[in-house]
């Protein structure tokens, strides 16, 4: 895609001078911002101060970490630049977390901090920090602006490098002193430009023929699709691709949604909890086809032993992802957008039955394995609530997760039908990422059911933002998945530390009521047959609602491949039903 440039509005007429903290309102204006979430402090205040009269609506957390998965939220959800904003000091280290997940997981947002005026720089002043050597390593690029008429480039630029090529994390670090001070922008003539989302290099033509022949002559393909299938707008051409040469899709846990759960050539998830058909399938694969994945080892196991028959096709907007990881047949650098049509064009038909045929088979063999298929035991696990839940949003919600089992659960039973309709903590894995990410999920579309799904251990690290939900009259739907522990962790202890369980017993308020003194309707569930009623009343809220799902405690993930194991090595859920669990722990809640 040509870059497009971004005409200044008409209606905003070009000011004689401003300060820098109106500077910065009118910049975001012009980039076509529309919300920002942050906390105001003292750094920050000069541009705070120029809020008011801005037009653009300003979402108040409750700690700046949620800020930062607001705007990672928003931005999935959108495919827009998000925008966080804080103070200096505490304020901005605040951040990080969020910075450092917005950057493992390729999210354009765009984090503006106030810092102490710079005379100051150096001394150890109230709240000094330096946050843009703090940053250095999980943004894409950093900006330290002392004057004031520096802002607005630094602020354009860092909408492009966020947007660009592989997206992520910029930061824009603003002394106090150039938020005071006075400029002329100057907008009117000068270069501000729409950021684009992928840089445009030219289509590699012998590459994808390469790649055209290694997918004619494949018996047994797969086709890999990361979340570079997502950010880069590309599923109607994988769609396209798999449909024409008939090659089945996994999707990594940041490609879900890339192509439609009820296609019949979409396989599922893959990797550490990927369902066991599709690890064989990759396993067992002759060409591997992957497109916008990074090859991180929670999607291909132990390298060594990965797809060990398969020749290997990768296409990645970023040159440095390719042959990174593992060894590559062929490799193609560019925009997906890009690639999969000239690809697609020089893709004969493709009939694959028999080898379809195959992992329908080794799929009919898990499902006999699935708890949602086992004689009822009389207790309530939360794989039930995730088929509930996709059985009567039939799969169009869009939902957000925190981290741990429940992600995967929701990985595994939520079947999505549409793209940039799940939205999860991939690369960084943390915790408290679920309830901020889906306030700005449900911000950026506002007419979408928006879900969030979260343990009980994720759910208190930012519970706090219930706040944030009840200000802004969200009509958010939180699930809350209370197992008493920290699920995942147990599960670990479990199965590789001899059941030593230590410090992963967790005592929780009673989510309910904690709901309710923020004045959300909420309703606590114990057992399946309340599972539908809750989610159905809680879906006829006209404001946000909360439903807790006692679930069982000592449940297990599977499938999984323990670390270090290759994707066959999975561990599965035993024969013939459910495992025995031991007595239950201390009462969990108040």
């Amino acid at each position: 895609m040509p870059e497009l440039p971004l005409a200044v509005r008409e209606t905003r007429a070009e000011p004689a001078a401003l300060t820098g903290g109106q500077v910065v309102w009118e910049t975001l204006a012009r980039l076509g911002a529309t919300h920002v979430f942050g906390y105001p402090g003292g750094a920050i205040l000069p541009t705070y101060d120029a809020l008011p009269a801005a037009g653009i609506t300003h979402v108040l957390v409750r700690h700046e970490q949620s800020a930062a998965h607001m705007a990672d939220g928003f931005a999935r959800a959108t495919g827009r630049v998000g925008v966080a904003m804080a103070t200096s000091g505490p304020g901005a280290t605040n951040l990080v977390t969020g910075i450092a997940a917005a950057m493992m997981d390729g999210s354009p947002i765009v984090c503006i901090t106030g810092q102490v005026s710079s005379p100051q720089l150096g001394f150890d002043a109230f709240q000094e920090v330096d946050i843009t050597g703090i940053t250095m390593p999980i943004t894409k690029h950093n900006y330290l602006v002392t004057e004031a008429a520096a802002i607005a480039p630094a602020i354009i630029e860092a909408f492009h490098i966020a947007a660009s090529g592989r997206p992520g994390p910029v930061l824009v670090d603003i002394t106090k002193d150039a938020q005071l001070g006075r400029c002329a922008p100057g907008w009117e003539g000068r270069a501000v430009r729409r950021p684009r989302r992928r840089p445009a290099p030219a289509v590699d033509e012998g590459a994808c023929r390469a790649a055209a022949e290694l997918i004619g002559s494949a018996r047994r393909p797969v086709i890999l699709a990361g979340n570079g299938v997502l950010s880069s707008g590309a599923s109607r051409p994988l769609r396209a691709l798999a449909e024409r040469a008939d090659i089945p899709v996994a999707t990594t846990l940041l490609g879900i949604g890339a192509l439609p759960a009820s296609h019949p050539l979409n396989l599922g998830l893959v990797g550490m909890h990927g369902e066991a058909w599709v690890n064989q399938a990759v396993q067992g694969a002759d060409l591997l086809l992957a497109l916008g994945t990074r090859f991180d080892e929670r999607s291909i196991g132990n390298p060594r032993g990965y797809a060990p028959r398969a020749r290997r096709v990768h296409v990645d907007v970023d040159p440095a992802e390719i042959g990174k990881v593992v060894d590559v047949d062929v490799g193609i650098a560019g925009d997906l957008a890009q690639v999969l049509p000239a690809l697609l064009a020089l893709v004969a038909p493709g009939d694959r039955t028999p080898w379809l045929d195959e992992i329908r088979a080794a799929r009919r063999e898990a499902s006999a394995r699935d708890i949602l298929n086992l004689p009822g035991d009389g207790r309530l696990h939360a794989a039930h609530v995730m088929a509930d839940l996709w059985r009567q949003t039939r799969g169009k919600a869009l939902v957000v997760t925190d981290v741990g089992q429940h992600q995967v659960w929701a990985a595994q039973y939520y079947r999505h039908e549409r793209p940039r309709a799940f939205i999860t903590s991939g690369g960084l894995g943390a915790m408290g990422f679920g309830l901020p990410a889906a306030i700005g999920a449900k911000i950026g579309r506002p007419d979408d059911e928006v879900w969030v799904i979260a343990g009980d251990g994720g759910f208190q690290m930012t519970a706090a933002e219930l706040s944030t939900v009840a200000q802004e009259a969200l009509p958010l739907r939180i699930a809350v998945i209370n197992n008493g522990w920290l699920g995942m962790v147990r599960q670990w202890q479990e199965l590789f530390h001899g059941k030593r369980y230590a410090a992963t017993r967790m005592h929780g308020p009673d989510f309910c009521r904690l709901a309710e003194a923020h004045g959300i309707p909420a309703r606590r569930v114990e057992s399946r047959g309340e599972v539908a009623p809750a989610i159905a009343e809680a879906r006829r809220a006209t404001g946000p609602a909360l439903v807790e799902f006692r679930v069982e405690e000592e449940d297990l993930v599977y499938p999984m491949v323990p670390a270090g194991a290759s994707l066959h090595e999975m561990l599965r859920r035993p024969r013939p039903g459910p495992r025995p669990v031991a007595a239950r722990g201390e009462k969990r809640g108040a």
